[in-house]
């Protein structure tokens, strides 16, 4: 429970919450901003106990539960000066309101997962709005929709879902810890996107608070603003409050399979073989990839084939013979399951664990983590493939993960959403690189980058593309959240490509003061460029 101090309380805490060195904040600003919150606070929905300061004992532990990367977890990572766990959409008007009022940048955290931490890290005075508190779940099944609050987590989705009906899904990722909003605003990648597409393929409404404090739904902020934040990035744009999806048709009963292949096993032949069929292969199959180096006493790459097929596994196994029988699939590979059981089962919790997992909140195994993203076009050749072995068995630190696109995704136009990532893609690549102690940052960060540097030449170019939701600050930031246009197409143009443009425009039009920003935000049109 957050502590209601008296205003009078915080004329030092400045020096707690922000080391002197990233920035300096006047103690009576930061009064101004409590003071503000208070004035702003219904009587019937006060907000004094959603606020967390340095003073109160539970900030750390509300700080921390909803920070995924140890990376930002260190006692150098800037703190915020205060943390608005929302549990009303007035405690979400205040911040918005109060944060501009006092100039603070406004951090909005709806889960933790952004590999670059830019909901709770900030190189300027900032405060964080988490949304964790919100995270109501209302499914209709007569027409199959579920409206969603922010602060969701996915497994919370899947799991209620499944309480309603074992044949009914929602196409979104498979980390059951991740949060809906950043998910679904930054596209949400998933295995059922070979069926049914992104996650924002499947989103029919929202919920949205800008900067004048209004909820809006679809209707009031228009088909712009709701085309934008379905891939575009949501903190660019305001607060989402929810979002109403549409679910999707899926089997009693899924098969899902792990095959593993060693380069002494045939692995080169086999990857070779994957790239020319994984989009081509039915809808109703999704097949990742993952290769893994194994730097033990003989060096090798471990090819790591996991796929979920919404049928059952004689179906499966008359596909894959047929169309990929290089895999050698077999049936002691494939595992029959309900699809919420498959959830457990692609982020590796032991099968016969209780459902209710899904339901906890708090990632335990939080790892040191650097990511980043390609996309494939042109199937690499087998001489190619085995420059790629020997540089991820030289480096040995990166793992990475290829995931097919074709299906339903070559049926969408590049601009139904802000991803444009659609027809004549093969796969997205995403590099992820691993540690356990902090003083291995450096060493690790510079691996990955090498190696990112090295798969130049086999991914997409002019632009080199990226994924949003696999946030990445080394393709171009502005640290001080205040870029131009100029500076941010440098980086936001590999995200969106030829929607880019569209973006800009619509943010200029629904934030022209550029409240809602970060990092890598969408940027706004200054007055002589409009004219």
């Amino acid at each position: 429970m957050a502590l209601n101090y008296p205003i009078m309380l915080f004329s030092s805490l400045i020096v707690l919450s922000l080391p002197a060195a990233r920035a300096q904040i006047s103690a009576s600003i930061f009064n101004d901003f409590l003071q503000c919150l208070h004035n702003n606070s219904l009587p019937s929905e006060p907000i004094s106990q959603a606020i967390y300061t340095p003073r109160n004992t539970s900030y750390i532990n509300v700080l921390d539960t909803y920070a995924r990367n140890l990376r930002f977890m260190t006692p150098k990572t800037a703190k915020p000066l205060a943390i608005i766990a929302a549990m009303h959409e007035s405690h979400v008007r205040a911040a918005i309101m109060c944060s501009n009022q006092t100039n603070l940048l406004l951090r909005i955290r709806c889960g933790g997962h952004d590999y670059e931490a830019l909901s709770y890290t900030a190189n300027v005075p900032f405060v964080i709005l988490d949304m964790f508190n919100l995270r109501s779940i209302d499914i209709n099944l007569q027409d199959d929709t579920a409206w969603v609050e922010g602060g969701v987590l996915l497994g919370e989705l899947y799991y209620r879902i499944a309480e309603k009906s074992a044949t009914r899904a929602f196409p979104a990722g498979v980390c059951p810890t991740v949060g809906v909003s950043g998910h679904f605003s930054g596209g949400g990648y998933g295995n059922l996107i070979r069926k049914y597409g992104l996650s924002v393929d499947n989103i029919v409404d929202a919920k949205i608070m800008g900067l004048d404090g209004i909820v809006k739904d679809r209707k009031a902020m228009g088909e712009d603003l709701f085309w934008a934040i379905r891939g575009g990035g949501g903190a660019s744009f305001g607060v989402i409050l929810a979002w109403k999806l549409k679910l999707v048709e899926i089997p009693e009963i899924v098969t899902v399979l792990t095959v593993n292949r060693t380069l002494e096993q045939g692995a080169l032949d086999i990857v070779y073989k994957w790239q020319t069929v994984v989009t081509t292969l039915p809808d109703d199959v999704f097949l990742r990839l993952e290769l893994w180096p194994n730097n033990g006493f003989t060096k090798t790459i471990k090819a790591t084939f996991v796929g979920m097929f919404l049928g059952q596994t004689e179906a499966l196994l008359e596909i894959m013979n047929k169309q990929f029988p290089e895999l050698g699939l077999t049936q002691n590979d494939c595992t029959e399951m309900k699809w919420i059981e498959s959830i457990l089962y692609w982020d590796a919790i032991p099968r016969g664990t209780e459902l209710e997992v899904l339901l906890e909140r708090e990632w335990h195994n939080k790892p040191y983590l650097k990511s980043k993203s390609d996309f494939v076009k042109k199937v690499i050749s087998k001489q190619r493939l085995q420059q790629i072995f020997d540089q991820l068995m030289q480096v040995g630190d990166v793992i990475m993960q290829w995931n097919p696109y074709g299906g339903r995704m070559d049926k969408i136009s590049e601009s139904a959403v802000p991803l444009p990532q659609r027809a004549g893609y093969l796969f997205k690549i995403q590099y992820l690189t691993y540690w356990t102690q902090d003083g291995n940052a450096d060493g690790k960060i510079q691996i990955s980058r090498q190696f990112y540097e090295f798969m130049g030449p086999y991914v997409t170019s002019s632009p080199r593309e990226a994924f949003i939701n696999y946030r990445d600050l080394d393709i171009g930031q502005n640290p001080y959240c205040n870029a131009s246009y100029a500076q941010a197409k440098a980086y936001d143009v590999r995200y969106f490509n030829g929607n880019f443009e569209r973006l800009v425009k619509i943010k200029t039009a629904v934030d022209p003061t550029n409240f809602f920003r970060n990092e890598q935000s969408i940027p706004t049109l200054s007055r002589s460029t409009l004219h």
